[in-house]
């Protein structure tokens, strides 16, 4: 449906009372050093709200207002119009009507735009108003590179033969050169616009797999060409300065490029299987820069408290939890704050993953002797205020670091255990001494990334009774509480989740706690750190944010089967037994007083371990449930937490 004519949408829009004669002038003014429409102006401007000009635009228009996240477009129909043109002129092909094309514009008084789009696509165009931010998040989900990086895989088949030579000082011959180039461009692209934390290149005996792993599961695209793995290895291995002459053995590298205006370092780690060489690629989008706290999702009450921490002078906080839950993105927040002309700081890190000033960084190297203990040693001679260790790895490490603590230093590292709780005894399993660990840690804070619910395709969701009875275990008040999960749609890539929150548990230091490290009492520790002031599981926030809609029941489930399963294995390590098999739910040892906590067992009620034999015998709270207050109080500096 075409306008009759141009419509001086300033003047209308004072007619109705949105905005004043002061105000279009003064964004007509604006207009003219910016270059930008008018709509898009008096929205920066604060004169007006997107919604109100997307419902003035709507009415007078006499077109439809839709919402891009609640209608179910048509893959085929966006797909008509090249991703080019449709970014250009801010349009989307949302359905194919039979005698007309649906097509979303957050301008739809652009005359000119119109005619264009009326020229390119095969069917006769009737406009919706959309939203501008709505069509952008659309662009990136609708134009995927799937079809691209498929084209030029069999492109590179037909150029790449098994037989084909290799120059192997420049790589890869000129003619395959520009193939390889445009596939691994495409692949980088979709990775983007995915938000994929990692690529994963697999040949298998048939075919090429690759899979981006995004919000934390993979998704996988099938290549039929499978012969063109050798040379996406090869093209690889040049860009990040390892041995392509070696195939035999395990290599590490990064690069750096730069796509659609992001700058992206990219960690290589390549390793040998059975059908060639698997290459898994980590992204980091050094153009977003390092989040704040605030960013990393960290509840407020918990974040008061974490930063009242790092203001101290001297003293060791560990943050801890599994490979991807956001350890390091947490560290690199408190590094930012702590970040001051007047404090010297230094990090000993493997690999360096963010550039930042002011600070030095110190990249390990284990070939020439360069490892996280002797680096350390050096840090000490350096004169610094604060220290971090990229991870607690062995005993000597862990013994410079908690001395540098006490002896006037800052000091912040990662530890890879399962719970706050069992970090401080894993310190003690290393061979740290009780007196030690008592003396200079002060906070360890553990956490895990859940899945968000898509807000598009959010619906109330009922727990079975199974599930009910473990949420029960955790927090008893689940009864009447509505949850909520998504039922799969195209914003989400009909998974029901879209995005990442942060699970966070701290547990501060206390009196009691110490007393118990001098001993080398585990389960004395476990005891009070359970009963410490403010101190609530990761299990129970996870139950929170289901609570709230924020994640699901399955995401909740998952996390404590994950801390039950390491459990498991630390109870098998310590017996040297294998574990009787149960595939059933002990639904009356839930019931009983000796509840099942999550991630514990049925007979000791066990708390969450990382695996460590001492840490397998904290016990839970006499209840057996996990009973502690949702706000966590702010002790303050001058609370009693050693």
């Amino acid at each position: 449906m075409k306008p009759k004519a141009k419509i001086r949408l300033g003047d209308l829009l004072v007619q109705e009372g949105i905005i004043s004669e002061e105000q279009l002038m003064q964004t007509l003014s604006a207009q003219k050093q910016s270059g930008r429409k008018l709509g898009y102006m008096l929205i920066e401007l604060g004169f007006m709200t997107e919604n109100q000009l997307l419902t003035f635009l709507s009415q007078h228009l006499g077109v439809p207002l839709i919402d891009v996240t609640q209608y179910r477009v048509s893959v085929e129909a966006v797909l008509l119009l090249p991703e080019v043109q449709a970014r250009r002129y801010r349009a989307l092909v949302l359905d194919d009507k039979g005698d007309h094309l649906l097509v979303g514009m957050s301008d739809p008084a652009d005359l000119a735009a119109l005619d264009i789009l009326s020229g390119v696509l095969p069917k006769p165009v009737k406009v919706a108003v959309v939203s501008d931010a709505q069509l952008f998040q659309a662009y990136d989900r609708f134009y995927r590179r799937t079809e691209d990086i498929a084209s030029f895989a069999q492109e590179l088949a037909e150029e790449y033969q098994d037989d084909a030579e290799f120059d192997f000082d420049t790589g890869v011959d000129n003619e395959q050169d520009t193939a390889v180039a445009r596939l691994l461009q495409s692949i980088f692209e979709d990775a983007l616009q995915t938000k994929a934390s990692d690529i994963h290149i697999e040949p298998d005996s048939e075919m090429l797999r690759i899979r981006l792993r995004v919000d934390g599961v993979l998704q996988e695209n099938i290549i039929k060409e499978k012969n063109i793995a050798s040379a996406l290895v090869l093209r690889l291995k040049l860009m990040s300065g390892l041995d392509i002459s070696e195939k035999r053995l395990p290599q590490d590298g990064r690069t750096n490029m730069r796509i659609k205006g992001h700058s992206i370092d990219v960690r290589v780690s390549t390793m040998p299987v059975q059908n060639g060489e698997s290459v898994v690629m980590r992204l980091l989008d050094q153009s977003a820069g390092v989040l704040s706290l605030e960013q990393t999702g960290m509840p407020a009450a918990l974040l008061k408290r974490f930063r009242v921490l790092l203001k101290r002078p001297h003293g060791m906080i560990l943050v801890t939890g599994p490979t991807g839950s956001g350890k390091t993105t947490t560290l690199y927040g408190a590094l930012s704050e702590l970040n001051q002309p007047s404090a010297k700081i230094i990090t000993v890190e493997d690999p360096v993953e963010y550039r930042l000033p002011r600070i030095n960084q110190v990249q390990t190297n284990s070939k020439i002797g360069l490892n996280f203990s002797n680096v350390l040693r050096t840090t000490l001679r350096q004169d610094p205020d604060i220290i971090m260790v990229g991870e607690m790895r062995d005993q000597e490490t862990a013994e410079i670091g908690l001395r540098g603590a006490l002896t006037g230093h800052l000091v912040l590292s990662t530890l890879h255990t399962n719970d706050a709780i069992s970090s401080a005894v894993r310190l003690l399993d290393m061979g740290a001494p009780g007196y030690l660990v008592a003396s200079s840690l002060r906070a360890v804070i553990a956490q895990r990334l859940v899945r968000k619910v898509c807000e598009s395709c959010s619906e109330a969701y009922q727990p079975t009774r199974e599930e009910s009875l473990w949420l029960k275990s955790i927090d008893s008040q689940v009864a009447n509480v509505t949850f909520r999960r998504g039922r799969g749609c195209q914003t989400c890539n009909n998974t029901g989740y879209r995005g990442r929150v942060g699970v966070f548990e701290l547990l501060e230091m206390t009196e009691s706690m110490m007393n118990a490290l001098k001993t080398n009492d585990s389960v004395q520790f476990g005891q009070a750190a359970l009963h410490s002031p403010g101190f609530v599981p990761l299990a129970k926030v996870a139950l929170t944010y289901a609570k709230m809609g924020i994640t699901t029941v399955d995401e909740v489930l998952k996390l404590i089967e994950m801390v039950a399963d390491e459990q498991a294995r630390a109870t098998e390590s310590e017996s040297g037994e294998e574990p009787e098999e149960n595939n059933e739910l002990e639904m009356t040892n839930i019931q009983s007083s000796q509840t099942v906590s999550p991630g514990g067992n049925a007979e000791s009620g066990a708390v969450p371990t990382s695996g460590t034999s001492r840490a397998q015998n904290i016990p839970t709270s006499s209840s057996g449930e996990f009973s502690f207050e949702l706000e966590p109080r702010d002790n303050g500096p001058g609370s009693n937490n050693g």
